[in-house]
C-alpha cells in the first residue's frame, strides 16, 4: 500500500509544482514540492491554462461581449495566468538577439531591464494573438487549449534537442528532467488526442484537426530550431520565447482555415 501511495503521490506533487511554477493558478501550499521535474508536466499545465481561458471566453459569449473585446480580454487573462513568465522570456530573448556581438547576447538577456526590441516583440505577440483570436469563430475554447499545449510542447522539444547555454542559469534543471525523446512523447500524444476530440465533436472537422496537428508540431519544432540557430543553444528565456511564438503563430495559421 505504501508503494502504491508513493506511485501516484510523486507525479501528483510534481504536477502541482508545475502548475505553481508555470502559472499563478492558486493552489494550497504543500511541503516538500520538487520543482526539478516541472517541465515534464508543462503541456498539461498548458491545457489547464487553455481550459481556463476557454471557460472565460465561453462565459463572455453568453454575456454578449463583442468578439474584439472578448479576444483582447482573453489575451490579457492569458498573460495574467502565466504571470508574464513566458512573455518576459520572449522580451529578454529579443533584446539579446538585437545585439550585434554574439558574445554579449547572453549578458544582455540576463539584464532585467527591458529594451526597445523587447518591448516591440511583446507588442507584436499581443497583437498577433488578439487579431488571430478575433478571426477565429468556431471551437475557440478548444483552439485556446491546443495553442497553450503546443507552446509548452515546443518548450519540451527545445529542452530535449538543444544544449543549455547557462549551466548555472535558472532553467538549467529543465535539461536534467528531459533527457530523451521518451520524455516528450506523452505531451505529444496528449495533444494528438486533443485534436482528435475536435474530430469527434464534428465529423466534418477532420481537416481542421489534421491542420492543428501538423501546424502545432511544425511550429513548435521550428521556433526552437530557429532560436538554437541564432544563439547556438537555449536558455530559460528562449524557452519562454518558444512558448509565446508557438502560441501566436499557431493561432495565426488557424485563421486561414
Amino acid at each position: 500500500m505504501t508503494n502504491f501511495s508513493q506511485w501516484w503521490k510523486s507525479p501528483l506533487n510534481t504536477l502541482i509544482a508545475s502548475v505553481i511554477f508555470y502559472s499563478v493558478v492558486p493552489l494550497p501550499y504543500i511541503n516538500g514540492l520538487d520543482f526539478r521535474k516541472v517541465s515534464l508536466f508543462a503541456p498539461i499545465v498548458g491545457l489547464v491554462i487553455g481550459g481556463i481561458l476557454g471557460l472565460c471566453d465561453t462565459g463572455m459569449i453568453y454575456l454578449g461581449v463583442p468578439v474584439l473585446t472578448r479576444s483582447t480580454l482573453i489575451v490579457c487573462a492569458w498573460i495574467a495566468l502565466t504571470g508574464g513568465l513566458h512573455l518576459d522570456g520572449a522580451m529578454d530573448t529579443a533584446d539579446g538577439l538585437a545585439v550585434g556581438n554574439p558574445e554579449k547576447r547572453l549578458e544582455v538577456m540576463a539584464d532585467s531591464a527591458t529594451g526597445a526590441f523587447g518591448a516591440m516583440v511583446a507588442i507584436a505577440i499581443v497583437l498577433l494573438k488578439t487579431a488571430a483570436l478575433t478571426e477565429i469563430e468556431a471551437h475557440r475554447w478548444l483552439i485556446l487549449i491546443a495553442a497553450c499545449g503546443w507552446g509548452r510542447w515546443g518548450q519540451q522539444l527545445a529542452i530535449w534537442r538543444y544544449p543549455y547555454l547557462k549551466p548555472t542559469g535558472k532553467g538549467a534543471f529543465h535539461k536534467e528532467a528531459i533527457r530523451s525523446y521518451k520524455d516528450v512523447i506523452p505531451g505529444l500524444l496528449l495533444l494528438l488526442s486533443l485534436s482528435g476530440l475536435l474530430w469527434l465533436l464534428n465529423s466534418h472537422s477532420l481537416f481542421i484537426a489534421l491542420t492543428m496537428i501538423l501546424s502545432g508540431s511544425a511550429i513548435a519544432w521550428l521556433t526552437g530550431l530557429w532560436f538554437n540557430h541564432k544563439l547556438g543553444g537555449h536558455t530559460g528565456d528562449t524557452y519562454g520565447a518558444v512558448v509565446e511564438w508557438t502560441e501566436a503563430f499557431f493561432l495565426c495559421v488557424l485563421t486561414v482555415f
